[in-house]
């Protein structure tokens, strides 16, 4: 199955929309506050699907994914 290109490129372009990174682009934020995020939960909706991807993504070594949509 192949990455659903969409929400790939969503996550090199949208920026943190609050918080202690605030706009840094979700691609780029520490794996240190997405495993925050994954004890203390990720936010409801499309926001926290998206930073659960980036934390997955980080975890298992996929960043290469994602830079060619940089």
């Amino acid at each position: 199955m192949e990455p659903n290109s969409e929400i790939l490129t969503q996550l090199v372009v949208m920026k943190m929309p609050f918080g202690k990174y605030k706009n840094t682009l979700l691609c780029d934020l520490p794996i240190s506050y997405l495993e925050w995020f994954k004890r203390s939960g990720f936010p409801d909706g499309k926001l926290g699907m998206q930073l659960n991807t980036i934390y997955e993504i980080k975890m298992n070594g996929l960043e290469y994914l994602l830079k060619p949509l940089k």
